[in-house]
């Protein structure tokens, strides 16, 4: 009986300490943080995502994968349900990415914020709103290497026999122009070290220039000296021109007058002059007359002697 009854007691015991180790394993698991549940749909390929794996905003664990299940009937959508924090800022320009962890391959949820909506996401109804997912940078591969393949493709079309023949003679061309540059570039050292050894022969004469500075400075004081005193001679000289043209304007008078009398007076005093001849020798025939028949004073004059036809002229020739 006494084995019997510390079989049992041990048993009870082995009971009591399991059900104290499962209520502290469940103590431990019991998660008294508040979540929201939300969906992710995409149509991308979500390799190495699993349940309960990790979700981040913004590097930041703040949840946890619930559920990966397809969507029946929608084209092989898949539907990613979520369980956040409840103090996490989701907002209607939320979006999600998958992360990978390192090199295990292992994926994880990755929420971040364009910031171009602040507006939180409705959380009132029946289901849970619905965050949309981006492609990520891994998810773009297959398109990325489609994208080098094509560039690859291209730059062998454009490396073909005759592109390389067109290259090379560029690579020539540029080689030759290069050659010219250097010989420029030579030729330029030279000049500059002529123009150092004329600076060099030209100092001496730089050394003398204030002094002719100096004596073009006096050379111009002494023209505009010489300036000043020409203006004085042509003040001068104007004046005497002024004197001279008054002069000129009366000698212009004074012929003036001389055609005049030459045109006017000269013709009336010849005239005059001619009349007065006239009358002298009218006056002479009249003192004449006189001087031979004195009394014709009184009487008159004689009368003449008759002219051919005139009476008494035949008469007196008989």
């Amino acid at each position: 009986m006494e084995n019997r009854a510390h079989a049992l007691a041990a048993g009870l015991f082995i009971l009591l300490l399991g059900a104290a180790l499962v209520a502290v394993g469940l103590w431990f698991r019991k998660d008294d943080i508040l979540r929201d549940a939300y969906v992710i749909t995409t149509t991308s390929s979500v390799s190495g995502l699993k349940v309960e794996a990790p979700v981040r905003y913004r590097g930041v664990e703040v949840g946890r994968v619930e559920s990966i299940r397809i969507e029946p009937g929608a084209g092989g959508r898949i539907n990613i349900r979520i369980l956040v924090n409840q103090d996490t800022p989701i907002t209607k320009s939320t979006y999600a990415q998958l992360g990978y962890q390192g090199v295990t391959g292992l994926a994880a949820i990755s929420l971040s914020d364009d910031g171009s909506s602040p507006e939180p996401l409705d959380k009132s109804g029946n289901d849970p709103p619905q965050i949309a997912m981006r492609p990520s940078l891994f998810d773009s591969g297959a398109d990325l290497l489609t994208s080098v393949n094509g560039v690859a493709d291209r730059l062998n079309d454009l490396l073909d026999d005759d592109n390389q023949k067109l290259v090379k003679r560029t690579l020539t061309g540029l080689e030759q122009a290069t050659l010219r540059t250097a010989a420029l570039a030579d030729k330029a050292a030279v000049l500059a070290d002529k123009t150092a050894v004329l600076a060099d022969q030209l100092t001496p004469g730089v050394k003398n220039l204030p002094a002719l500075v100096t004596d073009a400075r006096g050379a111009v004081a002494k023209a505009e000296q010489l300036m000043a005193n020409l203006g004085t001679l042509s003040t001068q000289l104007e004046q005497r021109i002024a004197i001279l043209d008054r002069v000129v304007a009366s000698a212009d008078e004074v012929g003036a007058t001389a055609r005049a009398f030459n045109d006017e007076t000269v013709p009336r005093l010849n005239s005059l002059v001619e009349q007065l001849n006239r009358e002298t020798r009218a006056l002479d025939r009249v003192l004449s007359t006189l001087g031979d028949n004195p009394q014709s004073v009184v009487f008159g004059a004689p009368p003449g002697k008759p002219g051919p036809g005139e009476p008494g002229f035949a008469e007196k020739r008989r």
